[in-house]
């Protein structure tokens, strides 16, 4: 059974910090490109971060670029999101995302059409 399990999320002062987990299970790890994607109250999902798990390349939205960085444990199939000088406006649902292959240059974070997708975990930045 495919499974993408988020951990990490809470609620944290504007300027603050958090690391999100993504342990994932019921597939090969290494074979896939991990994304994060967030969903704030009334908007769309969007992507934020990925990573090549096979060769490490990543990338990052301009709105987290600075901020946020994306780092993979193979040996543990997991996947970290460490995320700095939070915002309010970073508050939101964050996913984590699996999608085969490597990073593609002209759709690096593939939107929905990534194939599995875990249950999210809150991330609340307060002013």
């Amino acid at each position: 059974e495919v499974q993408l399990v988020e951990s990490g999320g809470g609620l944290v002062q504007a300027g603050g910090s958090l690391r999100l987990s993504c342990a994932a299970s019921g597939f090969i790890f290494r074979d896939y490109t991990i994304s994060w994607f967030r969903q704030a109250p009334g908007k769309e999902r969007e992507g934020v971060s990925t990573i090549s798990i096979s060769d490490g390349d990543t990338y990052y939205v301009d709105s987290v670029k600075g901020r946020f960085t994306i780092s993979s444990d193979n040996a543990k199939n997991t996947v970290y999101l460490q995320m700095n000088s939070l915002n309010p406006e970073d508050t939101a649902v964050y996913y984590c995302a699996a999608g085969y292959g490597t990073i593609d240059p002209g759709w690096p974070l593939r939107g929905e059409s990534n194939d599995y997708w875990g249950q999210g975990t809150q991330v609340t930045v307060s002013s």
